[in-house]
C-alpha cells in the first residue's frame, strides 16, 4: 500500500520543534551577553552556565522522553507535557529580563534553571510526538519537515535580536523575551488546537496505513526478541547507531565551536566575516531538507546518512590544505550543509525505527543524550589540541572523528526503509500530497 506524507499535519506537529529552536537560537546568543555585562562574569564561569543546558540533557531528555511513553491522559501521551513544559517556559523565562534590569544575579540563575528544566520537561515529548503520528515509512520526509520548521524558528529569533536589541553593553531585553515567549505561545497552541493526538492516532491505526510502523515487527524480520525487546542484532546496530551520532556531533561540533577563532587565527579574516561560511552552510541545509528527505525514501536512510558523512568528511579533509580564505570555501560550507542535512534528516527516524512504539520517547532521550555528549566533551577536546598544538589541528581532527563515524555507520543493519514499489508505471509520476 503507497503512503503519502500529510504534509499538513506534520506541518503542524512541527511547530513545537519551531518554539523550541526560536528559544534556542535567543537563549545561546543572549544569555551569554547578559551573564558577561550585567553580571561581570569571567569567560570560564560563562562558559559553566552555559554547558548546564547540555549537562540536563543527558538526564532530562531520557527521563522525560520515557515518562511520556507511559502518560495515558484524553490529551495524549505527548501533549501534556508539551503544553505544560511551554507555560513553565514561557512563565521562568520572562522573570529573565527583569532580574537582568535589576541586576539581580540569584533570581537570574534561579530563574535560568527552571527554565532549562521547563525545556527538558518537554524536548523529548515535542521531538517523539512526529514518529508517534507518522508511519514508518515516512519518517525521513516528516523529519525533513520538522527540520525546516525549527529553522524557521531559529532564524525568526535571530530577525528578533537584530530589530528588538538595542546598541550599548546593557540594552533592555524585555521586548526580545516578550517576542520569544509570544512565539512559542502562538506555536503551540495552534499545535495543541489543531492535533487531536489520540484520534490521529486511532484514525491511523484504522486506516492501514500504520502497518509498518515497527521496522522491528516479527511479521516484517526476526528482529524481535522475546518479551518484546530488541533482539541481538537489534541491539548491536542501536549501539553502532548511537556512536555514529556521537561522533559526527564530535566532528561537526568542534568545527562549528571554533571556527571563529580558527579563522581569525589561520586564514588570518577580521570582524564577523567568518559568519558568512556558516550562514552558507545554513541556507543550503534549510534547501535540501525537503529534498532529501524525498531522496532518502528513494535509496534508504542508510545510504542517504553514508553520503552525508563522505560529503562531510571530503570537505574536512580539504580544508586541512586551505592557508588562506578563498570564495570557494563558501561552496565547501554548502556542501557541509548539505551533508549535515542529509544526516539529522535520517538518523532520528533510524533510531525510533529501532524501538518498539511504546518506547519511541525514550529512544528519543537517547538520541538526544548521545549528541548532547558529544557536544560537551568534543569543544574541551579540540580547545586543548588547539591550545596545545595548533590550531591547524581543527580540521584533522574534525575530518577523523567523521571518517570513524562512517566506519561505524557500516555496522548499522537496522531503522532503514525499503523503497516503496509502485503499483504501476504511471504511479512513478504521482506528486505525493
Amino acid at each position: 500500500m503507497n503512503q503519502k506524507l500529510n504534509y499538513k499535519r506534520t506541518f503542524f506537529i512541527g511547530l513545537a520543534f519551531l518554539s523550541i529552536s526560536a528559544f534556542w537560537q535567543m537563549y545561546d546568543n543572549i544569555i551569554p551577553l547578559i551573564l558577561q555585562n550585567t553580571f561581570r562574569l569571567g569567560e570560564s564561569v560563562t562558559g559553566v552556565v552555559m554547558a548546564l543546558d547540555n549537562v540536563l540533557a543527558l538526564f532530562l531528555l531520557p527521563l522525560f522522553g520515557s515518562l511520556s511513553d507511559k502518560a495515558d491522559t484524553p490529551f495524549g501521551k505527548r501533549m501534556p507535557f508539551i503544553a505544560g513544559g511551554t507555560v513553565l517556559a514561557i512563565v521562568f523565562l520572562m522573570l529573565l529580563p527583569f532580574a537582568d534590569r535589576n541586576e539581580n544575579i540569584t533570581l537570574f540563575i534561579i530563574a535560568l534553571f527552571c527554565v532549562l528544566l521547563a525545556m527538558g520537561f518537554y524536548r523529548s515529548p515535542a521531538v517523539a510526538l512526529m514518529p508517534d503520528l507518522t508511519p514508518n515509512r515516512l519518517r525521513s520526509k516528516a523529519n525533513a519537515v520538522i527540520n525546516l520548521m525549527g529553522a524557521v524558528g531559529g532564524v525568526y529569533a535571530l530577525i528578533m535580536i537584530k530589530l528588538l536589541v538595542g546598541k550599548g553593553d546593557r540594552p533592555d531585553y524585555t521586548y526580545l523575551f516578550c517576542s520569544i515567549a509570544a512565539a512559542m505561545a502562538l506555536a503551540v497552541g495552534i499545535l495543541v488546537i489543531t492535533i487531536n493526538e489520540n484520534r490521529v492516532k486511532k484514525r491511523l491505526q484504522e486506516s492501514g496505513v500504520w502497518e509498518d510502523q515497527e521496522e522491528t515487527g516479527k511479521e516484517k524480520e526476526p528482529e524481535a526478541a522475546e518479551g518484546g525487546g530488541m533482539s541481538g542484532a537489534v541491539k548491536k546496530s542501536f549501539v553502532f547507531m548511537l556512536l555514529s551520532i556521537f561522533l559526527w556531533f564530535m566532528a561537526y561540533n568542534a568545527v562549528t565551536t571554533a571556527f571563529s577563532r580558527y579563522t581569525r587565527v589561520v586564514w588570518h579574516m577580521e570582524g564577523g566575516s567568518f559568519a558568512d561560511c556558516l550562514m552558507v552552510a545554513t541556507a543550503a541545509a534549510i534547501i535540501s531538507y525537503i529534498p532529501i528527505g524525498n531522496i532518502s525514501s528513494k535509496i534508504g536512510r542508510k545510504k542517504t546518512i553514508m553520503g552525508g558523512v563522505v560529503l562531510m568528511s571530503a570537505c574536512y579533509l580539504a580544508a586541512v590544505f586551505v592557508l588562506s580564505y578563498h570564495p570557494l570555501i563558501n561552496a565547501a560550507f554548502a556542501l557541509i550543509g548539505v551533508g549535515w542535512a542529509a544526516i539529522n534528516v535520517n538518523s532520528y527516524p533510524m533510531i525510533v525505527a529501532m524501538s518498539k512504539g511504546c518506547d519511541i520517547g525514550k529512544y528519543t532521550g537517547t538520541y538526544y543524550t548521545f549528541s548532547m555528549a558529544a557536544q560537551i566533551v568534543t569543544p574541551i577536546l579540540s580547545g586543548i589540541l588547539l591550545e596545545n598544538i595548533s590550531y591547524r589541528t581543527l580540521f584533522p581532527y574534525a575530518f577523523a572523528f567523521s571518517a570513524l563515524a562512517f566506519l561505524t555507520m557500516t555496522q548499522v543493519k537496522h531503522g532503514d526503509v525499503k523503497p516503496q514499489k509502485k503499483a504501476s508505471a504511471l504511479e512513478n509520476f504521482d506528486v505525493e500530497d
